[in-house]
C-alpha cells in the first residue's frame, strides 16, 4: 500500500485493548519509545491486530503542538 502520509514509524505491537466502541493499540518503534493508537475496534479486527505483529504507524496530522 503507498499513501501520501509521509510520518510511517515501523515498530511490533505490544499490546491491544478494546473498549466499547474503540481500542488500543500499543506500537514499540524501539529505544523503549512506544506509540499509542485509537483506533475502532472494528479496525483491530479487520486488520487482525495481534501481539508481536509488525505493524506501522502513520501519522498524518495537520497541526503539532510543541511545549516546554
Amino acid at each position: 500500500m503507498r499513501l501520501s502520509a509521509r510520518n510511517q514509524i515501523k515498530g511490533k505491537i505490544v499490546g491491544v485493548q478494546k473498549g466499547q466502541t474503540t481500542g488500543h493499540v500499543r506500537i514499540d518503534i524501539g529505544n523503549g519509545v512506544i506509540i499509542t493508537a485509537s483506533i475502532t475496534n472494528e479496525a483491530i479486527d479487520d486488520l487482525a491486530l495481534q501481539i508481536g505483529d509488525d505493524a506501522t504507524a502513520v501519522i498524518k496530522a495537520s497541526d503539532v503542538m510543541v511545549a516546554k
